[in-house]
């Protein structure tokens, strides 16, 4: 697997843990999420494997160049303020890898 492919799918897992953590404390899900943020989730998806720094994609939340529509980008901002810090708890590997790319991949 190549680094860009690495890099895009560690981040891909990190937004799905983050909306999924989001919709299960917000919604009442248990193991999948519901349809709103199936939806925030499947663009983020997309956007994130579009991404024109491919390899040195920097994490969304430092990007200069935002690729997300404007409600999108509402939704994912609370969305990550809510995940973020309770990722430590709920999966602190990811959390701590993601706060090391945030300095690694910085623009």
């Amino acid at each position: 697997m190549s680094t860009k492919a690495n890099r895009i799918e560690k981040q891909k897992k990190t937004i799905e843990l983050m909306v999924k953590l989001y919709c299960k404390k917000n919604h009442g899900t248990e193991n999948d999420v519901c349809a709103e943020c199936r939806e925030i989730l499947d663009y983020a998806m997309v956007r994130v494997s579009k991404c024109r720094y491919g390899e040195n994609k920097p994490n969304c939340g430092d990007c200069k160049t935002c690729c997300y529509k404007k409600d999108m980008k509402d939704k994912m901002i609370n969305i990550m303020k809510y995940s973020g810090p309770r990722l430590l708890i709920h999966n602190p590997k990811v959390a701590i890898e993601h706060i090391i790319d945030k300095f690694r991949y910085k623009q």
